[in-house]
């Protein structure tokens, strides 16, 4: 591993920042107050992408994507995580689960998705199947050759813009040893389809614009040629293809953090106490230190779990790792960089509220910090037998 990025990742790099502060920046305002992304807005950041060649970055080049390996598209994930997700979402980051699609199902899903012609959104959450995925009730049975969908699924994002969506339910169940075991299966549904109905969901104070749908499914007849993978199979995809999602948590939080931190060192700087500026204070000196210190360790750690997949090493564990440590040391800094602003730092007129809000839910979705914790110690533990 080389502790130093080549030019070509100096370029994307600089690039997506560019975007970023540029066609993002701008317009986060606006979403903060209306808790909404106009869809002309969307269309035209999405447009933008497309035309800069990063639409769909994360695929190989062989589907029309721009073939970025795993730690270049971290990168470009860290950059993305400085801007507001609601916006930053239109980017375009279609799910590398679509990989996994049959040939006449990449022609539907794929290839358009690649392209920017169509959107997906990714549905396996439940109320009572959130960390426990195989607890799942949404469930699929045999009728006469289709498949017969019931049941729902919320905290569903991006479903006002999805096309289609990667629907994760139950297809029957095993007996053992350790009791009964829930088969899963993927599918592919198409908004609109007969028995499927997408519903706002709740309001969150993190995230404002980048909403979260229920969706309901009530009698979806679905054919076996929208299974996606293998019938009862939806673990094995699963496990191939989403994992990494972890990884861009955690590298987007890297790059939040370090807008965060950049405010609180301008306002250290500028804003004077007893005569002089705060920052002078080793109050206010030694928690920038230590931010600076967690922001660029959480940094490494996420870059060498992506640099573990593109040598094609286990990297389960260190994803895990990346994933708690960079989403808590958020957390930290957020709330240090509200403490240095003080009162003002509540206020709207900084977006540091904004920031410390949104922080909170990191170490929530795609795997709570007990879920990584229990990765981590499963993985030292396994070898063990213990």
């Amino acid at each position: 591993m080389h502790f130093g990025m080549s030019e070509e990742q100096e370029m994307i790099v600089s690039t997506v920042r560019s975007f970023v502060e540029n066609e993002i920046y701008p317009h986060e305002a606006l979403v903060e107050k209306t808790g909404r992304v106009p869809l002309e807005l969307g269309n035209e950041i999405r447009r933008k992408c497309i035309d800069l060649g990063f639409y769909a970055c994360n695929f190989p080049e062989t589907v029309g994507g721009a073939g970025l390996g795993h730690l270049d598209f971290t990168l470009v994930e860290r950059e993305l995580g400085r801007g507001s997700m609601a916006l930053t979402h239109f980017f375009g980051r279609p799910q590398n689960i679509l990989m996994a699609c049959s040939e006449e199902q990449r022609e539907r899903y794929l290839l358009p998705a690649v392209r920017g012609d169509k959107m997906d959104a990714l549905a396996m959450t439940e109320p009572d199947a959130g960390s426990d995925v195989r607890g799942m009730k949404c469930q699929a049975v045999r009728d006469a050759g289709d498949w017969v969908v019931s049941g729902s699924k919320h905290f569903i994002s991006g479903a006002e813009h999805a096309d289609f969506f990667i629907v994760f339910v139950a297809t029957g169940v095993d007996d053992t040893p350790k009791g009964p075991k829930k088969r899963i299966t993927c599918f592919l549904v198409d908004r609109g389809t007969p028995g499927f109905e997408i519903r706002e969901g709740y309001t969150s104070v993190s995230h404002r614009g980048y909403k979260n749908y229920i969706l309901y499914f009530d009698g979806c007849r679905l054919p076996d040629t929208q299974v996606l993978g293998e019938v009862d199979g939806g673990f094995a995809v699963m496990n191939e293809w989403l994992y990494a999602t972890r990884l861009t948590v955690a590298a987007m939080s890297v790059g939040r953090a370090r807008r965060c931190f950049d405010h609180a060192v301008s306002y250290a700087a500028e804003r004077n106490q007893f005569g002089q500026a705060i920052a002078k204070f080793q109050g206010i000196s030694f928690q920038v230190a230590d931010m600076i210190t967690e922001i660029d360790a959480a940094d490494w750690l996420t870059l060498s779990g992506a640099w573990r997949l593109d040598q094609g090493l286990s990297a389960n564990r260190e994803i895990a790792s990346a994933k708690l440590y960079a989403t808590e040391m958020l957390a930290r800094v957020t709330d240090t960089t509200l403490q240095i602003h003080g009162g003002m730092g509540l206020m709207d007129d900084f977006p540091i509220e904004r920031f410390w809000r949104d922080a909170r839910v990191e170490r929530i979705w795609d795997g709570t910090s007990e879920i990584q914790r229990h990765i981590i110690s499963r993985d030292i533990f396994r070898p063990l037998g213990a």
